[in-house]
């Protein structure tokens, strides 16, 4: 045991007595989303029971075909049990309802989306996250970045002393992140809810909010 202490004790203190220099750089830059996730919940209750739950969703999935979706790859029944989902109004009145998920791809086709919704009547579209497909590819290219950026900021600060960096001694990736908090808001529209005197005639194209990604990293150079 004595042995192994001393193995130990000698490698730490070879790594003390290591003159060294120790950055820390961050990087980020900002993506547009390319997917983007509705939810859509239609009911019969949006219509006071004038027009059934299969009549609303006719028409949905031939508004949404019209506006481009391919409706096998990107509609999807968030809950098979919302087929059996009531809405109990008033004690003698159950309203029948069902929830969706719609995937697209930008917001012009989003708000296209939300827009025919409102047109037949449909109450509740919801911006429910969205995403950036590449972020992963993205991230390390981050990660890369912010090393080479550690390298440059060292070299700057050991100039002034005449001296230069050696081997990297140490690397940590202290943090990669999307930070996509601004989830749910776009500029120029107001996703949820409908009520038809505010309803628009015409299609206004809406922006959703860049996802940022950040990546930052802690690297320790040997100084020669």
């Amino acid at each position: 045991m004595v042995f192994v202490i001393n193995i130990v004790f000698g490698q730490t203190k070879n790594f003390i007595d290591q003159a060294y220099l120790e950055t820390t750089t961050q990087v980020d830059t900002l993506v547009t989303p390319d997917k983007i996730f509705l939810s859509i919940i239609i009911s019969e209750s949006d219509t006071k029971g004038k027009q059934t739950l299969e009549e609303l969703e006719k028409k949905m999935l031939v508004k949404l075909k019209e506006s481009g979706i391919e409706l096998a790859s990107q509609l999807s029944l968030l809950d098979l049990s919302s087929n059996f989902k009531n809405y109990f109004l008033r004690k003698q009145d159950i309203f029948k309802a069902k929830s969706f998920e719609l995937l697209v791809y930008d917001a012009k086709t989003a708000g296209r989306a939300i827009y025919e919704m409102e047109a037949i009547g449909i109450s509740n579209v919801d911006l429910d996250r969205t995403e950036y497909s590449a972020i992963e590819t993205l991230k390390l290219k981050l990660k890369s970045k912010a090393v080479l950026k550690a390298k440059v900021q060292a070299e700057a600060m050991v100039a002034p002393l005449d001296q230069k960096l050696g081997n990297v001694i140490f690397i940590s990736d202290i943090e990669s992140s999307d930070l996509s908090s601004l989830q749910g808001r776009t500029r120029g529209v107001q996703i949820v809810g409908y009520s038809e005197p505010n309803f628009q005639s015409e299609f206004t194209p809406i922006e959703f909010e860049k996802i940022k990604v950040e990546s930052k990293v802690t690297v320790k150079f040997a100084i020669n």
